[in-house]
């Protein structure tokens, strides 16, 4: 599998969609490649899976942020004229790389592809006093070069913008990687673990996500002359990662242009703003951060924090009848919820009845149907989470 090949396949993934390089219509899965090998084929469902694990994983990490990794943003950090260089960006671009590696390679050791299995390239030798490897180590060799060959293969420029994309794929892949564990099993008479046999895994992602964010929170800004932030391929727009970055900051995060502050709407950015989302206030189980969003999405951008008043409707005095049902009954509890709005008198009336239902709203914790159901109350610019 070549570079040149990896060209016919311009596509990039966004939640179960995929959006060509050179256009906006999304196709469907089922249409993810429809030119090139049957090889490319074979791999099109856990690449489409991938890039929507990354996304999914960076909108957990994001949730209670200003940004929070809006769907469309695929489509703006892809189009070379809508493209951005910021620090969310060069996340956006590490966690899906990620994420496709993430899942070719736990699709590879599940023996989901014919010519990929578990790596045993080390399997028999000695790894350490007391054990060697052995058993089904997770082939992190094959999903990186897939990943490598269908996400890398988007950038056809080297201005500035694809080469900083290219290096935080190469990031995201590397954090893979990284979270890779040795497993070991006993063996020995009678369960005494004379010896053990080890082999690689690859952790949970969402320790990837968290490193990944750590990284985020700490990534470089690369200074460079401005006229190499332009899009395509003009001679003062190019350069080398390797007279730009040093050896020891190839797994960090980079990024060329600072982040616009995310509290109002910009259409043509694609950004929504903070107005109408949702923060936290003494929430259970709640991080530090987490409670300080309020603050931070509504008050820090001029907006005001209004409580609702909500119904939750869980199962409950659940009863096992023979045979074989479950039988619940349905308890409902007042809970607070808490929304970034306008200052009164420069829009929609406060304080007014609120009579809605929508059922896709899932408190995801507790799995409990959220019903908005009456008045709410406006608290004060003052309030500060």
């Amino acid at each position: 599998m070549d570079r040149a090949m990896g060209h016919l396949l311009m596509l990039w993934v966004a939640a179960g969609m995929c959006y060509t390089t050179f256009g906006a219509s999304a196709w469907s899965v089922s249409n993810f490649l429809v030119t090139g090998p049957k090889a490319y084929l074979t791999y099109a469902t856990s690449v489409a899976l991938g890039a929507q694990t990354g996304m999914e994983e960076c909108k957990f990490q994001f949730a209670w942020e200003r940004w929070n990794c809006p769907e469309h943003a695929v489509q703006f950090s892809t189009h070379n004229r809508l493209r951005g260089a910021t620090r969310e960006s060069s996340f956006l671009h590490a966690i899906r790389s990620a994420g496709v590696m993430y899942t070719i390679t736990k699709n590879c050791s599940m023996g989901d592809f014919e010519n990929c299995g578990c790596d045993g390239s080390k399997n028999g030798k000695t790894g350490g006093h007391g054990w060697i490897w052995g058993g089904c180590s997770d082939n992190v060799e094959f999903g990186e070069r897939i990943s490598r060959l269908f996400m890398d293969s988007l950038e056809k420029g080297k201005d500035a913008r694809a080469l900083m994309n290219l290096h935080n794929n190469r990031a995201g892949r590397l954090a893979v990687r990284a979270s890779m564990k040795r497993t070991c099993k006993c063996h020995g008479i009678s369960g005494s673990c004379s010896i053990q046999t080890c082999w690689l895994q690859l952790a949970d992602f969402r320790e990837m996500g968290d490193y990944l964010k750590s990284k985020y929170d700490r990534a470089l800004k690369i200074e460079l002359d401005k006229r190499q932030l332009r899009a395509g391929n003009r001679a003062e727009g190019r350069w080398a990662p390797t007279e730009t970055f040093l050896p020891s900051a190839e797994a960090e995060l980079v990024f060329l242009e600072d982040s616009p502050d995310y509290c109002s709407r910009n259409a043509s950015l694609g950004i929504y703003g903070t107005e109408g989302r949702e923060c936290l206030q003494n929430a259970r189980g709640a991080s530090r951060w987490e409670r300080r969003s309020c603050g931070r999405l509504c008050t820090e951008c001029g907006l005001q924090v209004e409580e609702r008043k909500t119904e939750a409707v869980s199962s409950c005095n659940c009863n096992f009848k023979w045979c074989c049902t479950v039988k619940c009954g349905q308890c409902r509890r007042i809970v607070n919820r808490y929304y970034c709005i306008r200052p009164a008198g420069s829009g929609r009336p406060r304080d007014a009845v609120v009579s809605a239902y929508d059922p896709s709203i899932l408190d995801e914790e507790n799995h409990e149907l959220i019903v908005i159901f009456c008045y709410t109350v406006s608290l004060g610019p003052a309030w500060n989470a």
